[in-house]
């Protein structure tokens, strides 16, 4: 592989700082399609090698990866994403670098989510566009025994919302924290969050690719402190009956590819947004049902999308609403850059390369079709009746995996982001588990059916 002069100097300062810190084994990462993390270790004296040549792997043992007959895959690292692991310990210490997957024939690979979204990245830079994200990253901390995942069992916790504690998890927090910063990976706020149990980390905005592949970072810290603390830590959207969900609901904006302004903010307009903001949230209004299945990619997405937990359900937008799917935030007038728009249907289950992709091709359409938003709607939704839901024009977002699947599987601008390898894969593995899903007999049908029946 050949590199650029560039590439040189990141290659040269991240095999100093190895030696200087004295790594022995390097992480490499990536993700298969439905979001789960994968990795295979080397020593740290093939990493060289490994950028010059790539590290092979079967592709038919990863989740729509390749078939059989399909299956040698190479993953080519990228080192601007070397990080030390702060909790694998000084004795055996270790790196992680986020790698790309490539083809035999060196080209990159259809089915890796990565190459999903720097292609959708790629497209908007072609049109003079940054998309930045930044996602609020809600899980619950738990009893390391999974039993009481499912009886509603906490840990040392009866906190609520933004409540100030001293006590264990607010520490392990403060540990997440100072641990993702340590890798490079900034963090905004850390709160404790409605449920109990409940907590939330939200990271600093970036371009959506880094802010991605922190995210996958993020996630994996979470669950390895969590175990060091005996505690089990779960992102499943919708845990525990009767308490709030598990949400990410992710900030956006996109900036000028010269020279970094917001192009969000506009001062003389009522909500401070520009036209491009506003095209750009129309399109991602337009297209909410067809993203819906790779924002929210489980079963039990959908009892999280419910009334009463200031969880999203219509296709609306808002300011003050936190039903509305679409949120604008005030602006702070002295820091114009903080003009954004917050989506709120995604949850932490989503693959987050996936979800920025689909996310700015929608708002991109909306921009190149100049779709009109609507107006705002600030009332509580689910306190609205059918005919006054019509009369705003407002339609609700799927209900279930199987309608999400039905919505993206009609909606061709975001098939076209995914590409028609990942979607085709995606479908299929969603089709699967909602197969199972139906064959299941749960407590609640017990207890409801048993004896009347």
């Amino acid at each position: 592989m050949t590199l650029s002069d560039q590439d040189e100097d990141i290659r040269a300062d991240v095999l100093a700082r190895g030696e200087r810190d004295q790594v022995k084994f390097v992480s490499l990462h990536f993700t298969d399609i439905v979001g789960a993390a994968k990795s295979v270790t080397i020593p740290f004296h093939k990493l060289k090698d490994a950028e010059d040549h790539g590290v092979w792997f079967d592709g038919s043992a990863i989740e729509g990866f390749a078939r059989i007959h399909e299956s040698d895959m190479y993953l080519d690292p990228d080192l601007r994403t070397f990080s030390i692991i702060p909790w694998e310990g000084k004795e055996n210490t270790t790196a992680r670098v986020v790698c790309n997957v490539f083809t035999p024939d060196g080209e990159e690979f259809a089915g890796d989510p990565r190459h999903v979204l720097r292609r959708a990245m790629a497209e908007a830079n072609r049109l003079g566009f940054v998309f930045q994200t930044s996602p609020e990253l809600e899980f619950f901390l738990v009893r390391a025994d999974h039993e009481s995942v499912g009886s509603g069992v906490f840990g040392p916790d009866r906190a609520g919302y933004f409540d100030a504690t001293q006590d264990e998890l607010a520490n392990l927090r403060k540990e997440i924290v100072t641990d993702l910063e340590e890798m490079g990976i900034m963090v905004d706020a850390s709160h404790h969050e409605v449920a109990y149990g409940q907590h939330e980390i939200d990271l600093r905005y970036a371009d959506a690719l880094r802010t991605a592949d922190n995210t996958m970072a993020a996630k994996t810290a979470v669950k390895a402190l969590a175990q060091r603390h005996g505690l089990t830590a779960t992102f499943m959207p919708k845990p525990f009956l009767g308490m709030s969900g598990s949400g990410m609901h992710i900030h956006q904006s996109l900036a000028g590819l010269q020279d970094g302004t917001n192009l969000f903010y506009d001062t003389d307009d009522e909500y401070e947004i520009s036209q491009v903001a506003r095209h750009f949230a129309a399109g991602q209004l337009a297209h909410a049902p067809g993203m819906c299945a790779i924002l929210a990619p489980l079963v039990n997405s959908y009892k999280r999308l419910v009334p009463g937990f200031e969880a999203p359900g219509y296709i609306s937008w808002a300011r003050i609403n936190r039903s509305a799917l679409l949120r604008v935030p005030r602006v702070n007038r002295r820091r114009p850059e903080s003009a954004r728009i917050e989506l709120r249907c995604p949850d932490p289950s989503c693959n987050p390369y996936l979800a920025f992709a689909v996310m700015l091709a929608a708002g991109l359409d909306g921009i190149h079709h100049q779709m009109p938003l609507p107006n705002a709607v600030e009332e509580d939704l689910f306190q609205l009746d059918d005919p006054a839901l019509a009369g705003r024009g407002l339609g609700p977002l799927p209900t279930s995996l199987e309608q999400a699947l039905q919505e993206l599987e009609r909606d061709q601008v975001i098939l076209d982001a995914l590409g028609e390898h990942v979607a085709e894969w995606f479908i299929e593995a969603k089709r699967r588990e909602w197969a199972e899903y139906r064959t299941q007999i749960s407590q609640w049908e017990w207890e409801r059916y048993l004896e009347s029946c």
